[in-house]
C-alpha cells in the first residue's frame, strides 16, 4: 500500500492553502498507513487454530500419534503467525470496531501533538485518514463546533471513506477539502491573514 507521493502531496497543501483565504480555521491533514501493527492478535488466532485444528482433526480419526499432533501443531502454529503477518490479512482478522478504536485513538493524539488545540479562536481542524482501516475522521476545536454540529461532516466523511476504499485516497483530500471549505468561509469567515500551521500533508509511515 502506497501513500502519497511529494506531488501527490503538494496538491493537498495547495488545497488547503486555498480554503485558508477565505476561513480563519486552521486546517491540517494527517494520512496514517496505518493505526497499529496488531501484533498480538495474529499470534491468538494462530495460537487457537494450532490448538483446535489438529486436535478436531487428532479426535476424528486417530491416526496421529501424540508426538506426531505436538509436531503438527507446532508446525501449524508457526505457519499460520507467517500467514497471518501478511497486512491484508492481518487487517481482515481484527474486528472492525477495534480497528475504528484504534484509528480514532490516533486521530485525537494527532489533533494534540499537531497543536491544532493552540490556535486563535480555538478554530483548529483536523481531516485525518487511515489508510489500512479505511477509516476518515473530521475533528474540530470549539471555535468550529459552536458554529458548526458535529453531524455537518457525516457526509463529507462518509464520501471520503468510500474514495479511500476505492484507492483514491488523493482526490478524497481534495473533493473532502474543498467540501469543508465551502461550510468553513460562510461559518468561519476570515478576519484577518494569517497560518498558524503548516499546509503540508503529515504522512505517518
Amino acid at each position: 500500500m502506497a501513500l502519497l507521493s511529494e506531488y501527490e502531496q503538494r496538491q493537498v497543501a495547495e488545497a488547503i492553502a486555498r480554503v485558508e483565504q477565505q476561513t480563519d480555521a486552521e486546517l491540517v491533514t494527517v494520512l496514517a498507513a496505518r493505526a497499529d501493527d496488531y501484533a498480538y492478535i495474529p499470534l491468538l488466532w494462530a495460537s487457537l487454530l494450532a490448538l483446535i485444528v489438529p486436535g478436531v482433526v487428532h479426535y476424528a480419526t486417530g491416526w496421529m500419534s501424540m508426538h506426531l499432533l505436538l509436531l503438527v501443531q507446532w508446525a501449524t502454529f508457526i505457519l499460520l503467525c507467517l500467514v497471518f503477518r501478511i497486512p491484508r490479512i492481518t487487517t481482515r482478522l481484527i474486528p472492525r470496531s477495534v480497528r475504528h478504536w484504534r484509528a480514532s485513538n490516533l486521530a485525537r493524539r494527532q489533533f494534540l501533538e499537531q497543536n491544532l488545540h493552540h490556535t486563535v479562536g480555538s478554530t483548529g481542524m483536523l481531516i485525518f485518514v487511515c489508510e489500512a482501516e479505511r477509516y476518515v475522521e473530521i475533528l474540530v476545536d470549539e471555535g468550529i463546533s459552536k458554529r458548526l454540529d458535529d453531524k455537518t461532516w457525516d457526509a463529507i466523511v462518509q464520501a471520503f471513506t468510500q474514495q479511500v476504499k476505492q484507492g483514491q485516497t488523493l482526490q478524497g483530500f481534495i473533493n473532502c477539502i474543498e467540501a469543508c471549505g465551502e461550510l468553513l468561509k460562510v461559518h468561519v469567515p476570515v478576519t484577518h491573514v494569517r497560518n498558524e500551521l503548516p499546509n503540508r500533508l503529515v504522512v505517518l509511515a
